[in-house]
């Protein structure tokens, strides 16, 4: 089985590939248009830097070799979403070729990255067999970079397992959503010798369920003896199916001329230019080398906050990794949600200063712990009490309510303990123990 992907990442500009109309719109369908998307006679395109730039850096970051001089063809072909009857794409000259993506040690060896436009949007509304179809042009230009991979893939899962990869390293990279629908994958999949091609699906599952199904259909017609027709198919979200499409087109088919409305541009002081900047799976390579983490340990500390992964490499150079990946991976990690909805850097200093007292041992890990939950909860602190808390008086009430406790104190010191275990829950790391022990000896002492 062999599968390669054609993926189709929605750029995150702010204005369209060769115009200036915006790529996101709230004034509902056809609302973002001019006469350059809608391909109007006489219209002139004009290629958008930051478009390109984001293309050239996908490209290095896949480490491709990078085209000196590039520039824009003309893909003809006939269809209602393509208002000028042709997508301005490139095809003799992409922005980078032969690259590589690693995924879990595995080579997934990268044929092409490109520029495009992407076309306009068909919505079908109505009964099978008496559907009406509606067209919105707003998409229509927006910018998009086409990844195209050798079909080094060999199985549903792994292609999966490669979208959600790459997503995670693009998010990063040039600030891709995590919305399904920045991505479309064309996959091609072959069981035996012909391959067949399954257009526009949206989302990493549905990438792996529309394969899944073509290896069970591929595998039966095989076994049937049939014929596989290299075809274009399509995918059927709420059926979980492939259905056909047309016979699938050969490059030649498309009549690729070059963009006269468009120069030709020379590339290589861009490229050299832009830096990569560090990645989830460089950064979790980064923490496993420098840190001496199991990668899985890094990986996943990086997945969940870049921020905690940044509150590591702090603690780290305090406490030690050893100690420092503990914290981050434990308590801190299962409170980061309500850390990071509080974080300033008033928290991120107490967070650190609690760990580190945890770790030198001025600290219990469970007074540190408690500490962690209170700030996670928004309780506020200061360096010796809580600004809510009244310990002497919850201590006092406590003996009050508890008179065979300081009877007891008098021949025993340990019966203190009751009380102070029981402040210690009620203020819930609020205080150190010592504190909350010298409080109660106090109080206790008092009364005898």
């Amino acid at each position: 089985m062999k599968i390669g992907l054609e993926v189709h990442v929605q750029l995150p500009t702010k204005s369209k590939l060769f115009c200036s109309c915006p790529t996101s719109s709230e004034n509902g369908p056809n609302s973002a248009i001019c006469p350059v998307c809608l391909g109007f006679p006489g219209s002139k395109p004009a290629l958008n830097r930051k478009a390109l730039e984001m293309g050239i850096l996908i490209a290095k970051f896949l480490g491709c070799t990078i085209t000196e001089r590039i520039w824009f063809s003309r893909k003809t072909y006939f269809y209602p979403d393509l208002p000028k009857n042709f997508q301005t794409t490139q095809y003799e000259s992409p922005v980078g070729t032969d690259g590589v993506f690693v995924v879990n040690g595995k080579e997934i060896h990268i044929n092409r990255v490109h520029i495009e436009e992407d076309p306009g949007r068909i919505k079908r509304v109505g009964k099978a067999g008496a559907e009406l179809a509606l067209i919105d042009y707003d998409r229509s230009g927006i910018p998009l970079v086409e990844i195209v991979t050798a079909p080094d893939m060999s199985s549903p899962a792994e292609a999966r397992e490669f979208l959600t990869s790459l997503m995670t390293e693009l998010r990063r990279l040039i600030g891709v959503s995590g919305q399904e629908q920045t991505m479309r994958v064309d996959t091609n999949i072959s069981v035996g010798t012909e391959r067949v091609e399954v257009k526009n699906v949206t989302g990493v599952k549905n990438v792996e369920r529309a394969l899944k199904f073509e290896v069970i259909r591929q595998t039966k017609m095989l076994a049937a003896k049939k014929k596989i027709v290299r075809e274009t198919r399509h995918f059927d979200e709420e059926r979980g199916v492939t259905t056909p499409g047309r016979e699938k087109e050969f490059e030649e088919d498309y009549g690729y001329i070059g963009e006269p409305d468009l120069g030709t541009y020379v590339i290589t002081d861009m490229a050299a230019a832009l830096q990569i900047p560090e990645t989830p799976l460089t950064r979790a390579k980064r923490l496993e080398k420098e840190y001496g983490l199991p990668f899985a340990t890094a990986k996943q500390l990086v997945a969940t906050s870049w921020d905690l992964a940044d509150l590591f490499e702090e603690l780290a150079a305090k406490i030690g990794a050893e100690k420092a990946a503990s914290w981050s991976q434990g308590a801190l990690s299962s409170r980061w949600k309500g850390l990071q909805e509080r974080m300033s850097a008033e928290l991120r200093s107490t967070l650190i200063e609690t760990v580190v007292a945890a770790a030198e041992g001025t600290m219990t890990d469970s007074e540190a712990k408690l500490r962690i939950e209170a700030l996670a909860k928004g309780k506020e602190m200061t360096a010796n009490a809580a600004t809510d808390v009244d310990v002497e008086q919850l201590i006092a009430q406590l003996a009050d309510e508890h008179p065979e406790v300081v009877a007891d104190y008098k021949t025993n010191p340990k019966a203190a303990n009751f009380i102070i275990g029981r402040v210690m829950k009620e203020t819930k790391g609020l205080f150190s123990s010592q504190e909350i022990a010298e409080k109660t000896k106090k109080e206790l002492e008092s009364r005898n």
